[in-house]
């Protein structure tokens, strides 16, 4: 496919002659004033642009600068076309954005060699680019198979969860993306953290391959000497975490991971474990977590109970309200119930 060159000329000769030197090799767009030339190169992002400096209304300098600050057009390489033979004119044109000058009248073999050049190395950029998005792409599928296959690790030692982590995990998306309306939270639940924290919320129970099977599968209710040892689920998550942070220092998937495996079981009056954090103490990934993961146990059948109803697991909830929950997180959880039943009933075990 041939490259697009859009010429912006006020003068209707040059654009003749540039015309009939270029529209063998290129597919050409053209422009007789600087405001038809930005409307063209919004539209059709052209790989060159051949730019008059002395036009009438948009000199040529204002219409770089209007490329230069639009994210859509700012790449593409502005080469001047001038009769100015000042270097502060070509000085000016430089620090405007545009990478070369042709002089009036035109030389054909320069003005086709300039454009083979920046349009070499524009191709070039954008196979490096291409090649580095495809590589992200592959090491982003990677991390997130690992981080899937490490979460179903911790679920083949606890086999009744079933579709627990796929069911948390949209959980905790929901309650991020309500909260992330909320001016308090807006600032920090960016897409980039919220997409961290859901890709890290199947990590959350982790730790439940330290757990000895006879407590782990326990059919019945656990011993205090045996929940001591449940306990530690979030100890060895955190420690399981952090020799990954190691390797993969200032990952923010891993930290939120870590964070999430740590203090999910914290409570919000303090009441909670490994080391009874009280309110903002706790990170929000892990109060997000602790809801999540409490409804899900609550709704499904587990080795020690049958599974509540949806009212039945609200009730109690409202009942833990600033004391087992963050307040916030119960009144989010309030709007959004039939997003947690539709979830519940989408991803059954």
């Amino acid at each position: 496919m041939n490259n697009t060159i859009l010429i912006i000329d006020d003068t209707e000769e040059n654009i003749d002659i540039l015309v009939d030197l270029l529209c063998h090799d290129y597919n050409l767009l053209v422009a007789l004033d600087g405001y038809r030339g930005l409307a063209l190169a919004n539209a059709n992002k052209p790989d060159v642009i051949l730019l008059d400096v002395m036009m009438p209304e948009l000199n040529g300098y204002e219409v770089c600068k209007k490329l230069k600050s639009n994210e859509e057009t700012m790449h593409i390489p502005v080469i001047f076309l001038t009769a100015l033979s000042d270097e502060k004119d070509e000085a000016y044109g430089i620090k405007v954005g545009a990478v070369d000058f042709i002089r009036k009248p035109f030389n054909p073999v320069i003005v086709s060699s300039r454009i083979k050049n920046y349009l070499f190395i524009k191709n070039y950029q954008n196979e490096l680019e291409l090649m580095v998005q495809q590589r992200t792409e592959k090491i982003e599928k990677t991390r997130d198979t690992i981080l899937k296959s490490m979460g179903v690790l911790a679920e083949f030692r606890d086999p009744e969860t079933g579709a627990h982590i796929k069911r948390t995990q949209y959980y905790l998306l929901e309650l991020s993306k309500h909260l992330k309306s909320n001016e308090k939270y807006s600032h920090y639940l960016t897409d980039e953290v919220i997409e961290a924290m859901f890709k890290s919320a199947p990590l959350h129970d982790v730790g439940k391959v330290g757990v000895p099977d006879s407590i782990l599968l326990k059919p019945g209710p656990l011993t205090d000497d045996e929940f001591e040892i449940m306990k530690e689920h979030s100890l060895f998550g955190k420690m399981a975490i952090d020799a990954i942070e190691e390797e993969l220092p200032g990952e923010l998937f891993i930290s939120y991971a870590h964070d999430i495996a740590y203090t999910h079981h914290e409570k919000w009056n303090g009441s909670g474990y490994p080391r009874g954090l009280v309110g903002e103490e706790i990170p929000i990934c892990g109060r997000i977590m602790t809801l999540a993961d409490v409804y899900d146990a609550l709704v499904t059948a587990r080795v020690y109970k049958p599974p509540f109803t949806h009212e039945k697991a609200k009730k109690i909830i409202l009942e833990g309200r600033g004391s087992h929950f963050d307040p916030d997180l119960v009144d989010a959880f309030l709007v959004l119930e039939e997003r947690f039943i539709d979830i519940s009933k989408k991803y059954k075990d």
